[in-house]
């Protein structure tokens, strides 16, 4: 059912975070930052299957080059993995400073064999916890299909964001909310907050023609 939900853009801000939604990882499980060497692995983490990740491998690789290339360095220090006993990276997610402005969560996954294990949670928990008051507010970008993951942003304290356009994106809010409301539990649906993104989020946005988030 999930391949059938349309690729559509939802964009979400964290005022304050909610911290009774923290949990720390599994037993068994370790945190630890990206290697230059897994580059390859971190590329291929947003899909669910070898050939969607050949297919967008290119895609990827040029939104690395475009993004984090000239911070290599940082971003190697910043994307994280969570890794089980063998450490072998099941999940991924970190925050950057998009347009050397805001405060962005990028590339929050967890491999599908590892959903619903608490992996996730833990994940933001840890990256949410890191980031000081001075980094807030805190934005990402998602897509319908991620129901399980906007239902974790919101109890850590995401709001949907209402506005038309965000950069040079359409925000399909109004599209999604009847996807969402088709696949999430009717409590987690009604508990979804919006709100309207601030002047400066818009700008920053707006400031690049090249997507940092």
């Amino acid at each position: 059912m999930k391949e059938q939900i349309p690729d559509k853009n939802i964009f979400m801000m964290c005022t304050t975070v909610i911290q009774q939604a923290f949990r720390e990882l599994p037993s068994g499980y370790q945190v630890r930052s990206c290697t230059e060497s897994e580059l390859n692995i971190w590329k291929n983490f947003p899909f669910d299957n070898p050939s969607e990740a050949e297919q967008y491998h290119d895609f990827i690789t040029q939104y690395f080059n475009d993004v984090y290339a000239e911070q290599s360095d940082l971003f190697y220090q910043k994307c994280l993995f969570v890794c089980d006993q063998q450490n072998r990276p099941v999940a991924t997610c970190f925050a950057w400073k998009a347009y050397d402005r805001i405060t962005t969560i990028h590339w929050f996954k967890v491999l599908k064999d590892y959903e619903g294990s608490g992996i996730g949670r833990a994940l933001l928990s840890i990256v949410m916890r890191d980031l000081s008051s001075g980094e807030y507010l805190v934005f990402l970008h998602t897509q319908p299909s991620s129901y399980r993951a906007i239902k974790l942003y919101s109890d850590f304290g995401f709001d949907l964001l209402s506005d038309p356009v965000i950069g040079n994106r359409k925000n399909d809010l109004g599209e999604c909310l009847p996807i969402l409301q088709a696949y999430m539990p009717a409590k987690a649906y009604q508990g979804l907050r919006t709100t309207e993104a601030p002047a400066f989020f818009l700008e920053a946005a707006n400031s690049s023609p090249i997507v940092q988030f």
